[in-house]
């Protein structure tokens, strides 16, 4: 494969054929068993990825089909063109803040402009072979970043969780003013539902990979809502969203400025370089997650095809009225887990979740907002692995932890592309000066590093590994 990347052309050839040496374990052994695990998968993912999408783009400022329509664009289109057997695609957690904040400014046809500018940069890059340079970027920055967005996530979800009926608003400080300014909304019954659908998505995934926590969340809620609690005042996703609607392929437009002044043309290119980042980092980070988890022994992730796939995706996926999203780290753990051994499980989770989305649509309108609270409660939750909290302390230098630290403070307060680039610049400044004549490195570095070994179990590296 190597050799036909060495030209332009054989790069192209390679980048633009779907069908390629990602399916070569379904033709290993018994060929019919294979594509029975690899639709199993796909169906059973389908049905985790329904409320999570819903809740991404919600959380995000946009409509709960978005999220549906764009994580099966997504998956399609990822499985097709790129670089990962297992890899599934949907909207991430790392993109709320990032369209959040741009929604919160702007509109859809903005953001569609800013993730296709972004997906032709990430075509780029993998036709230029970027996507080893990209892969260096520091364990901890990317540790860091992700403490800071499960803090937005969790702050963002207080009022769904509180049962507030109103907004909290953009911005961490706004958030935690409102939460207090609100307080004589709360809505006990709201609480209980998000906490039953934080445990249920919890207690399921360790019951059986079968069990889609979230969806049975839903579910919960769902009868919660028409039977029981009817009368209880909760908000369900009806109230704030009005119908579901099922025609979910409506092609929309990048939008382009009315006028164009330089705080747009700033934003526009925060938005593209964070998209663009976001996109290169997270879906690098799960295709190599998911070689070392599925034990590939046949053609590895290639990282150059992955950029590649990840502009399509980025490109087409808001043209469908979705927005930008790029590997799902749970979501592909689950797909390994269930046994799926090619990217068919990819394309089988595309059809799926539309057949899904087009029953469902009618009763997930129905819905408690309580409950789309609790599965981003349960998201965030995850987000921080005490796996790789203790890497970090492993590396008995307090760089790295500086700069975790750094990230994870600075994201919720100044932004991600504030918080993400000044981390790596000060990163390559001192690894450029040397770190051993920047800051001595702490003494008790090792004992920091026993102790907090002690207070955690010793299996929790792999646990949170495969329960992502």
């Amino acid at each position: 494969m190597k050799h036909q990347e060495e030209t332009l052309t054989g790069r192209l050839s390679y980048f633009l054929n779907p069908f390629d040496k990602r399916y070569e374990d379904l033709t290993k052994g018994n060929i019919s068993g294979n594509i029975i695990k690899d639709l199993t998968a796909g169906l059973v993912v389908a049905m985790v990825a329904i409320p999570m999408a819903m809740g991404f783009a919600m959380a995000s400022g946009l409509r709960p089909e978005q999220g549906i329509v764009g994580g099966a664009v997504a998956g399609l289109l990822g499985a097709l063109f790129g670089g990962s057997k297992y890899q599934v695609y949907g909207p991430t957690a790392a993109y709320i803040p990032i369209i959040g904040g741009l929604m919160a400014t702007y509109n859809h046809g903005f953001l569609i402009l800013a993730s296709i500018i972004a997906g032709v940069l990430l075509m780029i890059s993998g036709v230029a072979k970027w996507g080893r340079i990209i892969a260096k970027v520091p364990n901890s920055i990317v540790v860091g970043f992700t403490i800071g967005i499960a803090v937005v996530i969790a702050f963002s979800q207080m009022g769904e969780v509180l049962g507030f009926k109103s907004k909290l608003g953009y911005g961490l400080g706004e958030q935690i003013q409102n939460i207090f300014n609100y307080l004589s909304e709360f809505n006990v019954y709201a609480l209980i539902i998000a906490i039953a659908t934080f445990i249920l998505c919890r207690v399921a995934k360790k019951v059986s990979v079968f069990l889609p926590g979230p969806l049975l969340g839903l579910a919960l809620g769902f009868v919660a809502a028409k039977t029981f609690w009817a009368e209880n005042g909760l908000v369900l996703i009806k109230d704030k969203y009005g119908s579901i609607p099922t025609n979910f392929f409506v092609f929309t437009m990048p939008v382009l400025p009315a006028s164009w002044n330089a705080q747009i043309i700033f934003d526009l290119v925060y938005y593209v370089v964070a998209i663009y980042f976001i996109a290169a980092v997270e879906s690098l980070l799960c295709s190599r997650m998911a070689d070392r988890l599925a034990n590939n022994k046949g053609t590895p992730f290639n990282p150059n095809k992955e950029f590649w796939g990840q502009g399509m995706v980025n490109i087409f996926t808001p043209l469908f009225n979705g927005f930008p999203h790029t590997g799902a780290l749970a979501r592909t753990a689950v797909n390994i887990k269930l046994g799926a051994i090619s990217p068919l499980a990819g394309i089988a989770k595309f059809a799926f979740k539309l057949l899904l989305a087009a029953f469902l649509a009618t009763y997930l309108e129905e819905v408690p907002m309580a409950c789309i609270g609790g599965i981003l409660l349960y998201v965030a939750f995850n987000m921080v692995k005490v796996g790789e909290l203790k890497e970090i302390f492993s590396m008995r230098s307090n760089i790295h932890l500086m700069l975790m630290i750094y990230a994870a403070v600075m994201l919720p307060f100044f932004g991600f592309l504030a918080a993400v680039l000044s981390a790596i610049a000060i990163y390559i400044i001192l690894n450029y000066m040397g770190e051993h004549h920047i800051i001595k490195k702490f003494d008790k570095a090792d004992h920091i590093y026993r102790a907090f070994n002690f207070m955690t179990d010793k299996k929790t590296t792999q646990k949170n590994l495969i329960n992502y």
